[in-house]
């Protein structure tokens, strides 16, 4: 039998992907908002398409705010956009 794929939705295009081709945004116990690369940290976790057009969606569209009902700053978008590009360049080489 196969293995069923978990899915999930990206907050940014609003795509359905299979979990291991996405990013997990996780929003910590302690409130903190990171990128969660291993997938496996604990807290509410959001998924956006390793794409950054997807990070400025989620932004503008407010899908990360609605996902873990908190309001955002802005240096948050600017650290996951940090943390995004050094993961795309992690991935590429």
């Amino acid at each position: 039998m196969a293995k069923k794929i978990p899915m999930r939705q990206c907050v940014g295009c609003g795509e359905m992907k299979g979990k291991k081709e996405m990013m997990r945004v996780l929003r910590g116990t302690d409130g903190s908002i990171v990128l969660d690369m291993t997938g496996r940290k604990n807290g509410r976790g959001a998924y956006l398409c390793m794409k950054k057009e997807c990070l400025t969606k989620a932004r503008k569209n407010k899908g990360l705010e609605r996902s873990f009902k908190v309001s955002i700053p802005q240096e948050i978008y600017e650290n996951l956009e940090k943390e995004f590009e050094e993961g795309e360049h992690a991935g590429k080489t």
